[in-house]
Formats: C-alpha cells, sequence, structure tokens
C-alpha cells in the first residue's frame, strides 16, 4: 500500500504536497464532469475532488463516477485549500481537500443492509447482527480508541508503580462459589472439565506465594450470569494484587490510580479536575446503606435518607408503630422543590415504590404558604409531623416521602426512588463526576436458598481482627476487610485483604459449612500452597468495559465492545452458541453413557469406566416433583442403575441380529385412536391428602 496520510490527518501544513489516501467512500457528489467524494477512515473524513479535466485516462474517471458507498479505494493527488463558500468547520480538514489525479477501487461494496448515516436510529439488534458495519460509525471507532488509551494509562501507571504484568490461565478447575461457571469439556481426560475463569482470584494469590510482589494484569473474565446494561459473559477488568501491605495502602494506591486515569483521560472536564485535588469521600457499608439506599451510591446529588425510626416507634400512626414494633424502620427523603410533583408524578413513584418491594409510598407535600398536604395529617399529632418536618429539614415547597418496612426493603426502595427522582430532576449529568470508597461490607450474606451463610465476596476474605470471636456465634455482624470504589452509582469493581493465616481460612471454612474434605476438593492447590509461607496480602479489580461507558457517557457495555453479546449471552453476528457437528461431540465423548475417566485428570485413572451420572433434582425439576434428600439419594441410585444395565446391553455383541422394536411378537395390538375428553385436575387430585408450591403428596412405596 502506499498510503501516506491518514484522511482525517490532513491539514494546511499540507497544502501543495502531494498525497495518499485511502479509505470509505462516505458520500459522493456528482456534478457533471466534477465529481466530489468524502473519504472516510480511522482518523476521519477528507474531501477529495475528481475533475474530468485532471484525468488523462477517461476510464479512470469513470471509477470515481461509479463509486458506491462504503466501497473502498485509493486516492492520489494535490491538497489545496477549498474555496471559501465551502469550507466546513464541523470537521478537521473542514479547510482543505484532496484534488485528485489517480484512483484505484480496492472493493467495491453492495448494498447495506441499512444506511450508516442513520447511526443510532437503526435498531440494536439490526446493527449488532452487521457490527463490523456499525464500527464503521465514528462514534463507535472513537469509543474503542478511547478504549485503548484508557487501557495504555492504566498500564502505564501501574508499570510506574512497579507492578509486574503476568498472564494466567484460562483452562482452570471449577470451584463452584458465586456466579456459574463456563465449562469446558477435555478431550484428552473424558469426563473431566475445565472453567473458564470469573477471575484470576486464585492465581493471583499464588503469584503472592511465589514472591512477585506486586502483579497486574488486563484479565479476560467470564461469568454465566444473567446480563443488564452494565454486564456481559465476558469481560474486560484491569486486576492487581500486592503484597506486605494493609488495607489502607491499596486504598491510597487505588485512589491515586483512578485520579491519574480520570485526569489524563478528562483533561477538559470540571467537575473531574475538581475531584482529583481532594481525597475521595468514603462511607462503610453500613454508612452507605443509611444515608443512601446502596452500596454503590450516587452521590453526585443529595437525596439523602433520614431515619424516622425512633418517631415511628411512638407516633400515632398504627402502620408505622407496627412496622418497627415488629423490628422494621421507617425512612424518608426530602424532596427539595417536589411540591410541584402532580398527581400523575406521585402515582409513578408510588408504583415504583411497590415494583421495589413496598406495599406503597406514603407522602407529604408543603406547599408554598406552609400548609401541609397530605392523607397522613389525620393520622399524625400535629407535634409529631412538626418533628418529621424538622428532622427531615423541610421547607415550604418541599416534598417527603416514606417507606417503612424491613431493613432491606426500605433500603432497596429508597435507594431506588432516590435515583428516580434524580433522573425526574436532571440531577444526573452524564458529564458530571463523583467517585466514592465503601469500606467494611459484611463478611457473609444470609442465603435463604441455601439456608446458611454464604461469603459475601469470597471465602479468602480478611475479617477484621475484632470479629473473629464471631464467626460461629454471630456471622452476621462479622466486617470484611473488603472495599469497592464507586462511579457515578456504578461500581467500578471490588478488592479485599485476603486471608493468609490457616486458622482464620480453617475458621472461615467452618463458618460457610465445608468439610474438611469439601474445602480441600474445592481449593486445596491453594490451601497446600499457603502451607509454604504466606505474606499478607490484597488486591482489587475493575471493569475496564465499566469505566469506559462511564467516561464516554455511553447508555450500554455494548457501546465500548467491539463484539458484545445480547441479553441472552447471544451474539447475532456469529450467531453463537450454536449446535457443533456430532463428530466433535463423540470425541468428546458427550454422546455415550459411559465415560473413560478417574476421579480427575490428573489421577492417572485413565481406562477406567465410570457411568455417567444423573441427577435426581434436575429429573425432580423437570417433572415437576419434590422430593426429599432421602428420597433422591434412593431414585440416583435405582437411576445409576439402570444406566449401567443398559450399559451392559450396549456392550452385547449384537452383530447378525435383526432389529426389532420389541421384545415380544406383538400381533393385532393397534387401537383405533379416539379423541375423548380429558379428565378433569381438580378432580383427580381431590383426595391428595396435602399439597403446596405447585405438588401434591402422594404415597411412595414405604411411606405413609
Amino acid at each position: 500500500m502506499r498510503r501516506t496520510s491518514y484522511c482525517g490527518l490532513v491539514r494546511e501544513t499540507h497544502i501543495g504536497q502531494t498525497v495518499t489516501a485511502c479509505g470509505w467512500v462516505q458520500t459522493k457528489r456528482d456534478m457533471g464532469g466534477v465529481v466530489f467524494i468524502d473519504l472516510r477512515d480511522r482518523e476521519g473524513v477528507l474531501q477529495v475532488v475528481f475533475n474530468v479535466a485532471d484525468f488523462a485516462d477517461s476510464q479512470e474517471f469513470s471509477i470515481a463516477e461509479g463509486l458506491r458507498n462504503e466501497s473502498v479505494i485509493l486516492v492520489e493527488g494535490t491538497v489545496r485549500l477549498r474555496d471559501a463558500e465551502t469550507v466546513n468547520p464541523k470537521i478537521a480538514t473542514g479547510t482543505v481537500e484532496l484534488a485528485a489525479s489517480h484512483i484505484e477501487l480496492l472493493s467495491q461494496a453492495t448494498t447495506l443492509p441499512y444506511d450508516l448515516s442513520e447511526g443510532v436510529n437503526v435498531r440494536e439488534d439490526l446493527r449488532l447482527k452487521y457490527r463490523y458495519l456499525d464500527i464503521r460509525r465514528p462514534e463507535m471507532l472513537d469509543n474503542l480508541k478511547f478504549r485503548h488509551k484508557l487501557q495504555k494509562v492504566s498500564e502505564d501507571y501501574l508499570d510506574g508503580a512497579g507492578f509486574i504484568q503476568v498472564e494466567t490461565p484460562m483452562l482452570t478447575k471449577s470451584t463452584p462459589e458465586g456466579a456459574r461457571d463456563y465449562l469446558v469439556p477435555s478431550r484428552v481426560h473424558p469426563g473431566n472439565w475445565y472453567a473458564l475463569p470469573q477471575s484470576p482470584q486464585l492465581f493471583k494469590q499464588l503469584l503472592m506465594v511465589g514472591g512477585v510482589d506486586k502483579y497486574y494484569q488486563v484479565a479476560r473474565c467470564f461469568r454465566d450470569e444473567d446480563l443488564r446494561a452494565d454486564r456481559q459473559p465476558e469481560f474486560t477488568q484491569v486486576d492487581m494484587e500486592m503484597s506486605f501491605i494493609e488495607q489502607e495502602d491499596v486504598l491510597r494506591h487505588l485512589e491515586g490510580l483512578f485520579k491519574d486515569v480520570s485526569g489524563k483521560m478528562l483533561p477538559d472536564n470540571k467537575s473531574i479536575q475538581e475531584l482529583i485535588q481532594k481525597p475521595f469521600p468514603r462511607f462503610t457499608w453500613q454508612e452507605a446503606m443509611d444515608r443512601f439506599g446502596s452500596d454503590k451510591p450516587d452521590i453526585r446529588f443529595g437525596l439523602e435518607i433520614i431515619d424516622l425510626t425512633d418517631i415511628a416507634r411512638t407516633c400515632s400512626f398504627a402502620v408505622f408503630r407496627k412496622v418497627t414494633d415488629k423490628g422494621g424502620i421507617v425512612r424518608a427523603i426530602n424532596v427539595k422543590g417536589g411540591n410541584s410533583f402532580t398527581r400523575t408524578t406521585i402515582e409513578n413513584l408510588t408504583t415504583k415504590a411497590q415494583s421495589y418491594g413496598a406495599g406503597g409510598m406514603a407522602w407529604i407535600a408543603i406547599r408554598d404558604d406552609g400548609e401541609r398536604y397530605s392523607i397522613l395529617s389525620k393520622y399524625f399529632k400535629e407535634s409529631e409531623m412538626d418533628a418529621i418536618v424538622e428532622r427531615v429539614g423541610a421547607k415550604p415547597g418541599d416534598f417527603i416521602l416514606f417507606c417503612a418496612d424491613k431493613p432491606k426493603t426500605v433500603y432497596r426502595t429508597l435507594g431506588g426512588l432516590r435515583q428516580d427522582i434524580a433522573d425526574l430532576l436532571g440531577l444526573r449529568k452524564k458529564d458530571e463526576f463523583a467517585y466514592c470508597i465503601i469500606t467494611d461490607f459484611p463478611l457473609f450474606e444470609y442465603s435463604e436458598e441455601e439456608n446458611r451463610f454464604v461469603a459475601q465476596h469470597h471465602p479468602f476474605t480478611m475479617p477484621y481482627e475484632e470479629d473473629l470471636p464471631y464467626m460461629l456465634s454471630d456471622p452476621g455482624r462479622v466486617r470484611a476487610q473488603a472495599y469497592d470504589f464507586v462511579l457515578n452509582g456504578v461500581e467500578l469493581g471490588s478488592g479485599s485483604i485476603r486471608i493468609h493465616r490457616p486458622d482464620v481460612q480453617e475458621l472461615m471454612f467452618k463458618a460457610l459449612g465445608f468439610s474438611d474434605e469439601e474445602a480441600q476438593s474445592r481449593f486445596g492447590f491453594l490451601i497446600n500452597a499457603f502451607r509454604y509461607g504466606t505474606p499478607p496480602h490484597g488486591g482489587f479489580a475493575f471493569g475496564l468495559d465499566r469505566l469506559v461507558m462511564l467516561m464516554v457517557g455511553a447508555d450500554s457495555l455494548r457501546d465500548v465492545i467491539a463484539f458484545p453479546k445480547v441479553k441472552d449471552a447471544s451474539c447475532l453476528m456469529t450467531d453463537a452458541p450454536n449446535i457443533v457437528d456430532q463428530e466433535q461431540l463423540e470425541v468428546l465423548k458427550l454422546c455415550t453413557g459411559t465415560i473413560e475417566a478417574g476421579q480427575g485428570a490428573a489421577s492417572g485413572a485413565a481406562g477406567k469406566k465410570t457411568p455417567a451420572k444423573v441427577s435426581a433434582a434436575r429429573v425432580a425439576k423437570l417433572a415437576m416433583l419434590e422430593f426429599t434428600k432421602e428420597q433422591e439419594k434412593a431414585i440416583e441410585k435405582d437411576l445409576d442403575g439402570m444406566i449401567a444395565f443398559a450399559d451392559r446391553l450396549s456392550e452385547l455383541n449384537a452383530e447378525g441380529v435383526a432389529a426389532t422394536a420389541h421384545i415380544a411378537d406383538l400381533r393385532n395390538v393397534m387401537r383405533e385412536d379416539n379423541v375423548v375428553t380429558p379428565f378433569d385436575r381438580d378432580l383427580m387430585l381431590k383426595n391428595a391428602p396435602t399439597s403446596g408450591d405447585g405438588f401434591v403428596t402422594v404415597a411412595v412405596k414405604g411411606e405413609v
């Protein structure tokens, strides 16, 4: 290729020079003997003028006349000033043009599936199907360039701080705890599986055991979870880990990193330049929940949550009082100037409150003359109303909204309404930024599904020393040395100080209900490594995609990822996931009744026949049945026996035996297939002794 300059980089300093440019035809205007095209490449657009008088070969000029939009060409010519009336101040090359003397058609474009000039007005599913065309949009290209620069600035900062970049494996062991793994079958070890990493968590801790001291990696991560605007099944995070540090060391390092990156990426943004001059605000997890109803608060605006539980506990309003009697809380938000809300707006907010789990939304409007307008007025004494108004700092023209319920419901409801009202009032501007740091997360959270406490982060997070006595007796009160960095209400990433003491790790596994065997099975390689000298260490990882999304003002991660997935984790462009050839499955032994494997790929037991396992719980779910644990074990034993019997049958030599539909010689067994009225379901089940959760109880052999 003879390209001498990008289209978008030609300037007045190039006037008089011969330039060769390549790119896509964005638009064409044929004036009869003179053809104007806008030639576009990665760096921008350049106007190219083809004049028939400048071409000795008329056939070459006819190439310009026959160009179609988005065709790819090479053009050679002389840079000159545009005529004054044709200057375009909207583009960087708007004062110059290229007077073409030579053209080569490199690739003629066929009719496009949509008009690229319509940009985001085109349906997103169509743009994602033809993503390679969508990337040609200047906005998409700018986002990808911004992403590249942000990643480089981050790496430069980490390099300067003494971090070493180390790659960790993509094919690793599944350690089920958290989101679901993406699994990869092993051909070499049939019946065994790799997992794609949800994060490099275990490996980066092993690097600290290995003495790397400061590690980082721009890591690809995979999580099989439901998608949303700020989540993808495969994503990129800037991952790091440090040895011989305490929590404060990590927080200072991260604050420096985010200030450096923000200042360099958005040097002209006023709010960024202001925030990097002062410390990031810090909140404990409990403080963030109490004040903002969220552990990832947007602090660009006020609308803080006010606690009224003490007033409600003795008030005249029975609804509030009963909530507090049951251990619930009563909280409120004062919306300055919210008295202007229309009835429709208030009804919409009430509907949103109900969608968050609240029973409704009580409110008080204070009119401009100070009169209080609310149905609550008849339930409260005037002194109680005065106390509420004073507590929330309400003035004439304000609007107070309440939520009374269990703490979880109140946090979720008021945290959600706080953001909804901010959007309603235009308080969340994309060009304004506010970081904050959240610390002291609960070490455990209770899982209703599993009926036990689970690790809120992961089972290697260090608790505070003073909370260790409560690990088994009162796990709900134990705080973790864990921290999040939040930008504009979006969690950029999480980190923690890790457990390096065997006694604390053993206590952690015990609190989580792991037996020694289970802990060894899941995390044995890490536990064993810690026996050989482990430095105190901690780390963090932030989502590169998320930070780019926020800084460029995009609405979705899909706008900053070259080839993203959609909500159901599929790729509209490549049609992935998709079926594969039967032969590929057979090579992986995914279609046979037995698999050749030992207890693990590394066990050396290859060649041993192990029957395929069937989960009784999965069978129950598919068949709409409910079993006890004892029944599940018995059923799995029966199913294993059936599979083993089928395997023995498959090993019989059936060569020369004619295929048959049934072992018995059947004759005259066909009956006429008449449609009859089905039995009434309720009638069939009316004698069932008990029912519940969509099931009915029936007698099982050996049980009453």
